[in-house]
């Protein structure tokens, strides 16, 4: 259970629960306005103390409606302490039309740490059908580890998706899919073998996937998986059985079941 809570404004953090007996607390972020908008600022502050388990979600998904005048932007900030577990599963970001958008995440953790961080982007209903009708998405994520008596960058993701300015169906970009999936996961026990494992997974679902890796730094390393697909209940369905797998074995954990439904 947390030791300090607060919120102001529009999110609001609903009381923990636990899943399971293996200690992890679950917190749920609710947005009772229903979307973001225009000019909308949301600062998200979490700290995972030394040893702590933490599964942190959102109620629904979050959706961006749209932003004339200026963009909605999301602040989110993570600590992770010594040995702390950090499972990061928000429901799907939705982009309707017209919508511009700002994620600023900056993660910080140590070589015992773990983290798992899943995300969903998709594009919102539009009046002629078509997929890209949001100006634009730009997700930025920062990874430091602390080391050697400071924090060291271990990995930076800028995604940028502009389709008012560029056209991103084609080859290099979103290869005709529509939707993107991301599994981010820091911890010591990443190596080759968990990424090809990772890989070797992707390949019964109907999406395509890549698996990269980080350099490894003060003891831990990286992994980036990234999809690409039509569906979301697709890559729901990749990245739960890619999460399963990581609970299975490292933690001793079921699948992650939020019965939210």
């Amino acid at each position: 259970m947390a030791s300090t809570q607060f919120h102001q404004g529009a999110l609001r953090i609903l009381r923990p629960h636990y899943l399971d007996e293996s200690g992890q607390v679950c917190y749920v972020m609710v947005n009772p306005g229903g979307a973001y908008l225009g000019a909308d600022l949301y600062v998200i502050d979490v700290e995972v103390g030394d040893g702590a388990k933490l599964l942190f979600t959102t109620q629904s998904a979050t959706k961006i409606y749209r932003t004339p005048g200026s963009f909605a932007e999301q602040r989110m900030t993570l600590r992770l302490g010594e040995g702390a577990q950090l499972e990061l599963a928000p429901d799907q970001l939705i982009a309707y039309r017209e919508a511009s958008y700002r994620q600023n995440t900056l993660i910080t953790l140590t070589p015992s740490s773990s983290l798992v961080m899943a995300e969903v982007i998709t594009p919102g209903w539009s009046p002629d059908g078509a997929s890209f009708r949001y100006e634009e998405l730009r997700l930025r994520t920062e990874i430091h580890v602390e080391a050697g008596g400071g924090t060291e960058l271990l990995a930076l993701d800028n995604l940028l998706i502009r389709p008012s300015l560029n056209d991103v169906t084609g080859m290099g970009f979103m290869e005709g899919r529509s939707h993107l999936g991301s599994l981010v996961v820091v911890d010591s026990r990443v190596d080759q073998a968990l990424a090809d494992e990772l890989h070797a997974l992707s390949a019964g679902h109907d999406a395509f996937t890549g698996v990269s890796l980080t350099a490894s730094l003060g003891g831990t390393r990286g992994l980036v998986l990234r999809s690409l697909s039509d569906s979301t209940e697709e890559l729901n369905r990749l990245l739960g059985a890619c999460t399963a797998l990581l609970r299975g074995q490292w933690y001793g954990q079921a699948p992650l079941d939020l019965r939210k439904y």
